[in-house]
């Protein structure tokens, strides 16, 4: 039996395998590229004057999985196994349904990327929580980018928090 001495205690394999092939290995922080997206989204005001917020959580996750399109293989465990991409510009005209979200959840809402099948939009709050919001609703993913990674390459039903 082979044994892959890179792989990390980090992730499932199956996730691990899924970052690895989007490009993403442990070390990896492109802060510079994190920034770039930060003074973007701090910059756009949208038609009606809605803001983003940044901050820390937000361009952690930026800067260590940016950029990153991640197409999972195999059946997922509850679902389909999504493929997206981690970049926050999927949310730039967003700034209004990322703040209502973040005040009916008591928190502030920043981008994080797109479900490119689904269209959905992923996005981070302060604390780190993910979220998926589609067309059906709003949906908590999982409690940091790590468990919301797997959950998402692992085809793991998230939970609802609205209806559509």
């Amino acid at each position: 039996m082979h044994t892959d001495r890179t792989s990390t205690t980090r992730f499932p394999v199956t996730v691990d395998v899924a970052l690895r092939a989007a490009g993403w290995q442990p070390g990896r922080w492109d802060m510079r590229q994190a920034e770039i997206w930060a003074d973007t989204l701090r910059e756009h005001t949208s038609p009606a004057g809605h803001r983003h917020t940044v901050f820390p959580a937000a361009v952690e996750a930026w800067a260590e999985f940016g950029g990153l399109r991640v197409t999972p293989g195999g059946p997922g465990r509850q679902v389909a196994p999504a493929t997206f991409h981690l970049d926050p510009l999927h949310g730039l005209h967003h700034a209004r349904t990322l703040g209502d979200l973040g005040r009916a959840l008591g928190t502030e809402i920043s981008p994080l990327g797109e479900e490119t099948d689904t269209a959905a939009l992923l996005a981070i709050d302060t604390q780190g929580r993910v979220y998926t919001i589609d067309h059906t609703g709003d949906w908590y993913v999982g409690p940091d980018i790590d468990h919301a990674l797997t959950s998402l390459i692992a085809g793991t039903e998230p939970t609802r928090l609205t209806t559509g």
